[in-house]
C-alpha cells in the first residue's frame, strides 16, 4: 500500500481542522449515519478545544483516498502550544501550509513553516477561506511567498503547489475558480498531495526502530506509543529495546500494533513500512525514546523542545473554603497529576518549590498554563496559583529576559489606543503598514513580563475588535519594568455571605466580583477599585431593622452585574502580593496574606 504523512499546519483559526473535517467525509470514513458526518471539527474531541475554537493537542488520523493510505497529523495554531507541533512534525514527510485568505500570513504562521522547512517537509501551500468578502488572495500569496524567501534554507524550498479552498465546503481548486458557487470536491488536494509528498523513506530490509513522537493511554491497554515506522516492521508479540538515545533502559514485549483507520484505531498483525502506529506493552515510555529491535540497540536523537519562558507556582488550598468543592485536594494529590501531565506534554516542566511549599509549573505562555489549570479544575482538583512570572537567563554573563514579537490588525479608530498602552508596556515599533479597508496592521517587540495582562486590558479597550497574536523571539538584555498598571482592589474583612444591601456601598467605589448570596472570607478580593490604592469592605453587613416608616424602604436595590473573569483573565489580573483559588466550581481571587495585620507585616519586611 502507498503512504503519504502529512502534517496540517498554520496559524491559529485559519480552518485547519475544519479542512481536515472534508477530507474525513469526502473519503467516506464514516459510513453515511455515523453522527461524525454532521459534525465540525471532529477531531477537536476535548472539550476545552471545542469552547476556545481551536486545537490544543496534536491529533492524527487517516483517510484512504484511492489506494493511498494518507496519515493526516493536525497540529495546533496556537504559539503557547508550538510544544505540541514541535515532537509530531518529526513524523511528517510534508505538509500543508493554510492560510486565511483574508488574514495572511500571521506570527504562528512563520513559526510553523520554519519548523517545516527545518525538517525539510515538501510544503503545499492552501489558501482557504477564499470566500470571505475581505478575502484577499493574490496579496496572501505574495505574502506567503515572501516568509519563504525569507525562510527557505534551499532554492528547492521556493518550489511549491498552491491551492485554493473553502474549507468548510469541502472545496479545493488548483486555480482561482470563477465561481465559487459550482460544484466542486477536495480531490485536487488529495491529488496533489500523492503527487507532490514523497513516500516515506523506509528501509524495509533492515531492523525496526521507531522513535516516540505521542502517547495515549487508556485503562484497558495502559500507554500506547505513537509514532512513524522509520526502519523495517515490528509485529504483535515482538521483542523489542527502549532507548534513551543510545542507552538501552528495558527489554519489552510489544503486546499489540495498531494502525489508524479514520478517527479509530485498528489493530495489526504486522505494520507496514513508514506508517504511523501505536504499540503497547511498554509501560515507562516516554515522548522521545526509541522503540528498536534488539539486534540493532541504536536510537535517534531526542526531541529538542525550545525551553518553557513563564512559570508559576501551585500549591494546595490553603483559604478558609479548603476541601469544599474538590475531589483532589492535598499537594501530593496534585503532584502526582502534574507528574502524569508532564509524560504527554512535554512543552512544560516542573519542579518542587525551593523557597516553600508547591511547585514551580513552567510553560510556554499564559494560555499553555492556563489551559493546564483548566483541565485539572475539571478533573476535581483544588489549587491555589501565584502571579505568573518570566523566566530569566544568564547568558554570557548577562541576565537576559525573554520577548516577543506582537502583531496587531487593528480598526484605524483604535490605532491610538494600542499606541498608548504598548508605549506604556515599554514595547518597541518594528513595521506599520495601513491598508485602503481602513485596517492598521503594527508589529512590536516587547519583554514578556511586560506583556503580561495585555490581551485582557485591550480586549476591553478596543471592544474585542482586531487580532493580536504573539510569536516568542528570543532572550535579550532586560527591558526597564513596567509597574503595575491596574487599579488597587476591594477586600472583604468579615467571613459570611455578602449582602445586596452592601454591595450598594461596593459599586459606589468601583466594580465587584460577586453577587448577593456569595460565600466570602476575609482577605478575599471581591471587587475592583476605582483607585490605585487597596480598600478593605465589610460586605456581610446588612440594613438595620426599624419600626420607622419611610417613603422608599421598598425601593428594590439596583445592583450592576459583578465582572466575572474567565481564568485566564484571573491570572492576567492578580498582583505578586496576590493568590488566585482554583476549584472545580469557583475562581476566587485573594490576597496571600488573608488578615490585614498579616499584610502590614509583610509589606514593611519587604521594604
Amino acid at each position: 500500500m502507498d503512504i503519504r504523512n502529512i502534517a496540517i499546519i498554520a496559524h491559529v483559526d485559519h480552518g485547519k481542522t475544519t479542512l481536515v473535517d472534508g477530507m474525513l467525509k469526502q473519503t467516506h470514513t464514516f459510513r453515511d449515519n455515523e453522527a461524525e458526518m454532521t459534525q465540525t471539527t471532529i477531531l477537536d474531541n476535548n472539550d476545552l478545544e471545542r469552547e476556545k475554537g481551536i486545537t490544543i493537542l496534536a491529533k492524527n488520523t487517516a483517510v484512504l483516498y484511492k489506494k493511498t493510505k494518507i496519515n493526516i497529523i493536525d497540529t495546533p495554531g496556537h504559539a503557547d502550544f508550538s510544544g505540541e507541533v514541535e515532537r509530531v512534525i518529526n513524523m511528517a514527510d510534508g505538509a500543508l501550509l493554510i492560510v486565511d485568505a483574508a488574514e495572511g500570513p500571521l506570527p504562528q504562521t512563520q513559526f510553523v513553516l520554519q519548523k517545516a522547512l527545518e525538517h525539510n517537509l515538501k510544503l503545499i501551500v492552501v489558501i482557504n477561506k477564499i470566500d470571505r468578502k475581505d478575502a484577499r488572495p493574490d496579496e496572501v500569496l505574495h505574502e506567503t511567498e515572501e516568509l519563504f524567501l525569507h525562510l527557505a534554507h534551499h532554492e528547492g524550498h521556493l518550489n511549491f503547489p498552491v491551492l485554493y479552498a473553502i474549507g468548510r465546503e469541502g472545496k479545493a481548486w488548483n486555480t482561482y475558480p470563477k465561481n465559487m458557487d459550482e460544484p466542486a470536491t477536495l480531490e485536487p488536494l488529495f491529488e496533489e498531495i500523492i503527487t507532490s509528498v514523497p513516500e516515506p523513506r523506509t528501509f524495509g530490509d533492515k531492523p525496526f526502530k521507531m522513535l516516540v513522537s505521542t502517547l495515549d493511554f487508556d485503562t484497558y491497554k495502559g500507554s500506547y506509543a505513537i509514532g512513524k515506522v522509520t526502519q523495517g516492521t515490528v509485529k504483535s508479540g515482538q521483542s523489542v529495546v527502549l532507548l534513551n538515545e543510545n542507552t538501552p533502559t528495558g527489554t519489552f514485549r510489544a503486546e499489540q500494533v495498531f494502525t489508524s483507520v479514520g478517527l479509530k484505531r485498528e489493530e495489526t498483525a504486522q505494520s507496514a513500512p513508514g506508517d504511523i502506529i501505536a504499540i503497547t506493552g511498554i509501560p515507562d515510555v516516554a515522548i522521545g525514546q526509541t522503540i528498536a529491535d534488539p539486534t540493532d540497540p541504536t536510537g535517534y536523537p531526542m526531541i529538542k523542545i525550545e525551553d518553557p519562558t513563564l512559570k508559576i507556582l501551585v500549591s494546595a488550598n490553603t483559604s478558609p473554603f479548603a476541601g469544599r468543592e474538590g475531589k483532589f485536594c492535598t499537594a501530593r494529590q496534585i503532584h502526582t497529576r502534574l507528574l502524569k501531565e508532564k509524560q504527554t506534554n512535554i512543552g512544560i516542566k516542573i519542579s518542587e518549590n525551593p523557597e516553600g511549599t508547591g511547585f514551580i509549573v513552567a510553560g510556554r505562555g499564559e494560555l499553555h498554563l492556563a489551559v493546564l489549570l483548566e483541565n485539572l479544575r475539571r478533573e476535581g482538583y483544588e489549587m491555589q496559583v501565584g502571579k505568573p512570572e518570566v523566566i530569566f537567563q544568564e547568558i554570557d554573563g548577562v541576565t537576559k529576559e525573554p520577548f516577543e514579537e506582537i502583531t496587531i490588525e487593528i480598526d484605524n479608530a483604535y490605532v491610538g489606543v494600542i499606541t498608548e498602552e504598548l508605549g506604556r508596556r515599554k514595547a518597541e515599533l518594528l513595521d506599520t503598514h495601513t491598508s485602503d479597508r481602513g485596517i492598521t496592521k503594527m508589529v512590536y517587540k516587547v519583554s514578556s513580563r511586560n506583556l503580561l495582562g495585555f490581551r485582557g486590558d485591550i480586549l476591553t479597550k478596543t471592544r474585542g475588535n482586531g487580532l493580536f497574536a504573539t510569536r516568542f523571539i528570543g532572550y535579550f538584555p532586560m527591558s526597564p519594568h513596567i509597574s503595575k498598571l491596574r487599579n488597587g482592589v476591594l477586600i472583604s474583612i468579615e467571613n459570611g455571605k455578602s449582602s445586596g444591601y452592601a454591595l450598594t456601598t461596593v459599586q459606589e467605589r468601583g466594580k465587584a466580583f460577586i453577587g448577593p448570596g456569595i460565600p466570602v472570607y476575609q482577605g478575599m478580593i471581591i471587587g475592583i477599585n476605582n483607585r490605585q490604592e487597596d480598600i478593605e469592605i465589610n460586605v456581610c453587613k446588612t440594613k438595620k431593622l426599624t419600626n420607622i416608616h419611610s417613603a422608599n424602604a421598598d425601593v428594590a436595590i439596583q445592583l450592576d452585574p459583578p465582572v466575572v473573569y474567565s481564568l485566564e483573565q484571573c491570572l492576567d489580573f492578580i498582583e505578586e502580593d496576590e493568590l488566585l483559588e482554583i476549584t472545580p466550581l469557583s475562581l476566587r481571587l485573594r490576597k496571600k496574606y488573608l488578615a490585614k495585620i498579616d499584610r502590614v507585616r509583610a509589606d514593611r519586611s519587604q521594604k
